[in-house]
């Protein structure tokens, strides 16, 4: 790396004594990393970071954009900048708050406000939020979207708007939204290519979080509807689902305690999220070893607790993702991405540096050979 990590930062005293737009001094050593991004023109690789430091230890030779979901942190956004990265904010609001455009307008322009004085290249949109396609809400969120590309866009060249949509558009979890016109305003959208069993209709059984022809078929359904490929991110899951069984068959089938979801009988709230860096902590202590479930194209594997209750924990890793990677440079999609980047564990330890190097490598397992 060259230089220690603090040299990205200017001293807290210097700082004090210098001034900037908004009132904000350019926290970084060099003024030039305080300057946007526009991006480099290749594939996206999208990355959520929830904070803390994992970031020191990203393979940055692969990051394109980071949304920055935690609390602020100058130091990041300069080595990002260093790198040729892209750091966005994170934008959320209750929907009932923007149908009035004056308040529509008036959100747009905190964000604006915001990213101007946090040296940011633009905002990830991450509104989940249940919407009928008849309501005010509908139109509202289209034109949140369109504005708030527009105010970016003048107010920061080469800024970057996206949003995040659900794995398919068929008003998965309720969330009826303009999917088209939401695309055709920003940047690109981000598909959350996870969690999805969160409205389970048929049998109330364990299953991936993220299947490979249910991921595929989400894809197609967009395109479909005549949004561009080169309009659609791919995020894949860093992390999975443990589920108790309240009985496991030999040939694998856990069932689940119902709890519905958003109209569902069944979902994957029946199941705790665990980050892929604990999972492989865990996998070598399971009764099954890591098992493939061929129709899914995923892993998992099953344990018993300390109280002799069975679980079934299922995930992605290298293998899964590359599948979905391989169909993400087939399909000709603006990129991959994944939620989050810091649920893997960026220890010394031998066996989690190789895991890690194998994750962020599955993102783009064609990029050696990529010639374009």
């Amino acid at each position: 790396m060259g230089r220690p990590w603090g040299w990205w930062l200017l001293p807290l005293g210097l700082l004090q004594l210098l001034g900037g737009p908004g009132g904000a001094a350019c926290p970084c050593r060099e003024p030039r990393l305080c300057q946007p991004v526009a991006g480099t023109g290749g594939p996206e690789v999208f990355v959520f970071d929830v904070g803390k430091k994992a970031w020191k230890s990203y393979d940055w030779s692969k990051v394109t954009t980071v949304a920055a979901f935690g609390k602020y942190d100058p130091e990041l956004m300069c080595y990002a900048h260093s790198q040729g990265a892209r750091v966005v904010l994170k934008g959320d609001v209750p929907l009932k708050e923007i149908v009035d455009p004056a308040k529509r307008a008036a959100w747009i322009s905190q964000q604006v406000d915001l990213a101007k004085k946090q040296y940011m290249d633009g905002i990830n949109i991450d509104i989940e939020q249940e919407v009928n396609e008849t309501s005010p809400e509908y139109y509202a969120l289209t034109e949140l979207v369109k504005e708030t590309t527009d105010a970016f866009h003048r107010e920061i060249p080469g800024s970057q708007v996206t949003f995040d949509v659900a794995w398919s558009p068929a008003c998965i979890d309720k969330r009826c939204y303009n999917y088209t016109g939401i695309a055709d305003a920003c940047d690109f959208l981000f598909v959350m290519s996870y969690d999805e069993q969160s409205q389970i209709w048929t049998d109330c059984v364990a299953k991936a979080n993220a299947p490979y022809l249910q991921t595929l078929v989400g894809y197609e359904e967009y395109i479909t509807m005549g949004i561009d490929p080169k309009k659609l991110v791919m995020g894949v899951p860093w992390y999975g689902y443990d589920y108790v069984c309240l009985n496991l068959s030999e040939d694998h089938v856990c069932s689940l305690s119902k709890i519905p979801f958003r109209g569902a009988p069944c979902s994957d709230a029946a199941g705790r999220q665990v980050p892929y860096g604990a999972i492989m902590k865990q996998v070598n202590s399971s009764i099954s070893g890591v098992l493939w479930d061929e129709v899914q194209k995923s892993p998992f594997y099953e344990y018993k607790d300390s109280l002799g209750q069975f679980h079934q924990v299922w995930f992605d890793d290298p293998r899964s993702i590359s599948l979905k990677a391989a169909y993400v440079k087939n399909r000709g999609l603006r990129g991959i991405g994944m939620w989050n980047g810091n649920s893997l564990d960026y220890s010394r330890e031998a066996a989690a540096e190789q895991q890690t190097e194998a994750m962020w490598q599955a993102l783009t397992p064609y990029r050696e050979t990529n010639t374009e």
